[in-house]
């Protein structure tokens, strides 16, 4: 279920620098606190953890990544055959009772005090509006589309009426917070300002994604005009509300430099982007058949951060605007044969795990780490870690590879940092730490 990360297999790349970023000048600068807000720190909280992970907004408040956060990315809001914004109780396409209907107890919210069945929003909704008041400075995105919801982007993009409608139909559901009707809850301005901008994952524009995804040759232009008709309506909508600050406007974008070029006049979509968020793992995945990293600072001959900076960077993206992702999860393999470390080797299949095969949750691979029966291997070069017990391999980042990875940024004048996904961090939020 996890919408945005499954499918990536990346094409290759090449990374270009040397990482200095374990000197312990870098990774003192890194460790500072929530207050510098040029940069940023971005998390996506899944609409889905509710319910088997149940993570609850309330956790981010209980573990202290909210005090942490610059930007919370909510995942994820769908977008119809009709090329327009939308939710409601359809499974497998919207959850209008985890969004905004659901009740939470006094003990699963933010201030402490159970919803009642009277009031227009509840759901997580409400939690992130009382998360906002306990931390002002914090802003949350809708994060539109992710992998299994890119379907019919190329659609909504396709022309000026439908790119117009689609970006209104946008506005209206989640930053005026025109909700539908569900009961008592919903309703006009049911959710106005609990977001704070949009983002757009768009996975991908120009190339293919997942299997239903509709992608086009001029999906590139057609991208780039949807931008800008989001800036627009966006900034127009703020100086009707007298607003003082603007809506953000940020986007998902990918590492695989043929993704890149098909997809992203990089030039002219940074002019209207706040920033975007870069795809710093699923470099390899766990249904390849040989054992690889997913989330290397540096790779030579192979997919990487460094690389991923590198490609934008060249294409005229500025170095501030460029946040870079990282994984609070890892890719796994089984039947791991050829010895040595498990790197690079030959492997029968993804290996078993709590939600999904070849995917697991950091709070899980660190128990894996610290029963002995694993051992953790790094490549301080590469900048990347792994789990080999012989038979099973999991690659990575853990806190001492983040901290590598938020000294790379802090030398290279980048953006800041951004997180898939909240829910998998430890209760006390090691990761976020």
């Amino acid at each position: 279920m996890r919408r945005s990360m499954l499918g990536r297999l990346a094409v290759a790349a090449c990374s270009l620098s040397l990482l200095t970023a374990f000197a312990p000048a870098a990774v003192a600068q890194a460790d500072g606190g929530g207050h510098d807000r040029s940069y940023k720190k971005v998390g996506y909280f899944t609409q889905w953890g509710v319910y088997g992970r149940d993570f609850q907004v309330q956790d981010l408040e209980a573990n202290g990544s909210a005090g942490k956060l610059t930007h919370i990315n909510y995942a994820f809001g769908n977008i119809s055959p009709q090329g327009r914004c939308f939710t409601g109780n359809v499974p497998g396409e919207a959850d209008a009772w985890a969004d905004y209907v659901r009740p939470l107890d006094a003990a699963n919210s933010v201030d402490g005090v159970a919803d009642t069945g009277e009031q227009p929003l509840a759901g997580n909704f409400n939690q992130l509006r009382e998360l906002k008041a306990e931390h002002p400075g914090l802003k949350v995105l809708i994060s539109l589309g992710g992998w299994s919801w890119s379907t019919h982007f190329s659609d909504a993009a396709l022309t000026p009426a439908s790119r117009k409608a689609f970006v209104e139909s946008c506005i209206d559901l989640y930053i005026k917070g025109n909700l539908p009707q569900d009961g008592a809850r919903g309703g006009a301005g049911a959710a106005a300002g609990v977001f704070d901008g949009i983002d757009l994952d768009w996975e991908w524009p120009g190339s293919a994604g997942d299997t239903d995804t509709t992608h086009r040759p001029e999906d590139k232009q057609n991208f780039t005009a949807l931008v800008k008709e989001f800036r627009t309506q966006l900034d127009a909508y703020a100086r009707s509300q007298k607003k003082k600050t603007k809506y953000e406007l940020s986007a998902f974008v990918p590492t695989a430099p043929a993704k890149i070029d098909a997809g992203f006049d990089v030039r002219r979509i940074m002019r209207d982007l706040d920033f975007v968020t870069l795809q710093g793992y699923d470099f390899h995945v766990s249904g390849e058949p040989r054992t690889a990293q997913q989330s290397a600072l540096r790779a030579r001959g192979d997919f990487s951060v460094d690389g991923t900076v590198d490609a934008w960077l060249r294409r005229g993206a500025p170095a501030n605007k460029l946040v870079m992702g990282m994984p609070f999860y890892g890719q796994g393999w089984t039947g791991v044969s050829g010895g040595g470390d498990g790197m690079g080797q030959p492997a029968t299949g993804p290996a078993p795990a709590t939600w999904a095969a070849g995917y697991e949750d950091y709070k899980a691979l660190k128990k894996l780490a610290d029963s002995g029966a694993y051992t953790i291997h790094r490549d301080r070069r590469g900048g990347h870690a792994w789990l080999f017990d012989g038979t099973t391999l999991w690659t990575y980042d853990d806190p001492q590879v983040l901290r590598a990875k938020t000294g790379y940024i802090r030398e290279h004048g980048l953006g800041g940092a951004m997180f898939w996904s909240l829910d998998a961090d430890t209760a006390d939020g090691e990761l976020m730490t």
